[in-house]
């Protein structure tokens, strides 16, 4: 910066990771993304978050399964009247599912056994073979230390912490803030979806320019304590 010039104002990009290639189980994504990314000339770099879509950790993992696979159960059979669903795709979700939220016009509500609460327990057709349905991952928190770890001896990064508290801290009246957290984690997931999009063929995605504090917690920190959440 020149001297006696105005400071830059605060920002960060966004990159979109194109050319990573169709992901079957097995395959190393760490390694299928790093080397896109070098390909488009956005190396990973210190400092840069990275985006990864479910769907290809899902696939890396072997998440997948065919619903010609499925013996719905009586109380799948019966959910899937009321809801116009394929009972064997709702067997599925109930398996993936710790209890149901709500259900009502072909909606259906789930917590899922890592405590998030969303629809089809996360059960996703799309972008993957016909007749198969993808599931979250086990556990995403283990396959994010693990596709980070393995990004790390490629190139090196860190981890981020998924939370920012403002609590204590006060505003420019001078009033004290008491209920603001940002979810920061969550916040850069969306601001990369634009940049990804559903059809574009583009897993994952680079954010840079952004001070992030680093941190070991997980996605835990993101789930609302049952007693304090309104929609439980």
């Amino acid at each position: 910066m020149r001297s006696g010039s105005a400071p830059s104002p605060p920002r960060y990009e966004v990159i979109g990771i194109e050319g990573v290639p169709e992901v079957k189980p097995g395959d190393d994504i760490a390694r299928f993304i790093a080397e896109a990314a070098g390909r488009q000339s956005t190396p990973l770099a210190g400092g840069d978050l990275l985006v990864v879509g479910q769907k290809i950790v899902s696939k890396a993992e072997g998440r997948l399964v065919r619903l010609a696979d499925v013996t719905p159960s009586p109380v799948a059979e019966a959910m899937a009247v009321g809801l116009g669903r394929d009972p064997r795709l709702v067997e599925v979700i109930l398996r993936e599912s710790r209890r149901v939220v709500r259900m009502d016009q072909g909606v259906l509500i789930t917590e899922t056994h890592h405590g998030w609460v969303c629809a089809n327990a996360g059960v996703d057709q799309s972008n993957v073979e016909r007749d198969c349905v993808a599931l979250l991952p086990e556990d995403p928190d283990r396959s994010a230390r693990a596709l980070r770890d393995r990004i790390r001896t490629l190139t090196g990064l860190a981890g981020l912490a998924p939370l920012r508290s403002y609590l204590g801290e006060r505003d420019p009246a001078g009033r004290p803030l008491q209920a603001t957290i940002l979810a920061v984690a969550d916040e850069l997931a969306a601001a990369a979806e634009p940049v990804m999009g559903k059809l574009d063929r583009i897993p994952a995605a680079i954010v840079r320019g952004l001070p992030l504090v680093p941190g070991e917690e997980g996605s835990k920190p993101l789930l609302r304590d049952p007693a304090r959440d309104l929609f439980r």
